[in-house]
């Protein structure tokens, strides 16, 4: 079964992911990134490409030809989905295809607007019987 983790009090979502992957990607570990638009996918991308003065973390979106060997994807529609190992979700809806993945990262803001929809997403995954952890992001670590 998929673990849900969320992370809230999150002040910057692009800084959570970069940090999220790093550690990721670190570990061996595959990513999909499910955003709402192409202007946060492509802003992620390159803070994922600049993330430190010596390395970069390596990502493409689907349909890229670097798709199949890059660790860290983006995907926008949920189709044409390559690994079910870690998905990041920053739309305010659960993904629809949650569950073929092993860990579910659900990022939650400072705003109120970002904060009603993520409990409604808390409520769907704990009304399925997800087990749901939760994490303080304000809290250091």
């Amino acid at each position: 079964m998929t673990r849900v983790e969320f992370f809230f009090n999150v002040p910057d979502k692009v800084a959570k992911v970069v940090e999220l992957c790093t550690r990721a990607v670190a570990k061996g570990r595959k990513l999909t990134i499910f955003t709402h638009d192409e202007h946060l996918s492509a802003n992620i991308q390159d803070r994922l490409w600049q993330h430190s003065a010596t390395s970069f973390l390596p990502s493409a979106r689907t349909g890229d030809a670097e798709q199949h060997d890059a660790p860290i994807i983006l995907n926008q529609d949920g189709e044409r989905l390559l690994q079910d190992d870690i998905l990041i979700n920053l739309k305010s809806a659960h993904p629809p295809f949650f569950s073929r993945f092993n860990y579910l990262v659900e990022l939650v803001g400072v705003d109120e607007q970002d904060k009603a929809f993520a409990r409604e997403r808390f409520r769907f995954y704990r009304d399925r019987g997800y087990q749901i952890k939760s994490t303080d992001a304000s809290v250091a670590e």
